[in-house]
């Protein structure tokens, strides 16, 4: 830092610049018989505005979903990820080499369409009805005849809600 009266000062940043994007909504599709669907304009846009055109697309881990990832927020996953598994661990190798089996590379074409892989599909559940649920990161494929029905219902929704936020601070 300088003194007073120094012509030039270096300020440090007092806080990091989050590049943070919100993929949001919850939007009905249908593939093609070749497994292809347009992604839809919100999240084109969002993703290009991020400068994201590299997706990756992988079954989730809990539920019976596809899960499409921005380039970037899958390489923080996967980092995160290696972080705390060791490689001459060879079970933690087993977990990491599972966790990548079935990863796509997608890249939408020009017309804004992604490939969905059959085998993915098909592990999913998928036929050619899906639904697009935005997640603020990432992007869910789930069956669309599954999405007509509640994920939770109302009332549960609403105690698992206040169970998780009963604890924290109001902003008013």
């Amino acid at each position: 830092m300088g003194d007073c009266g120094e012509k030039y000062v270096t300020l440090k940043p007092i806080y990091k610049i989050i590049d943070w994007m919100r993929l949001l909504g919850n939007i009905e599709a249908r593939t093609d018989a070749k497994g292809r669907v347009f992604l839809p304009a919100s999240f084109r846009k969002v993703l290009q505005s991020s400068q994201e055109e590299c997706l990756v697309l992988r079954k989730d881990v809990y539920q019976s979903c596809l899960v499409l990832y921005p380039e970037k927020v899958w390489n923080e996953q996967m980092d995160m990820l290696r972080s705390r598994l060791n490689r001459w661990n060879p079970s933690h190798q087993q977990l990491f080499r599972q966790f990548l089996y079935d990863v796509e590379i997608i890249y939408p074409d020009s017309s804004g369409r992604i490939l969905i892989p059959r085998k993915l599909l098909v592990a999913a559940g998928i036929d050619q009805r899906i639904r697009f649920i935005g997640m603020g990161d990432s992007i869910e494929i789930w069956n669309g005849d599954r999405t007509e029905r509640p994920f939770i219902e109302q009332e549960d929704f609403i105690k698992a809600l206040e169970d998780v936020m009963s604890d924290v601070p109001s902003s008013n």
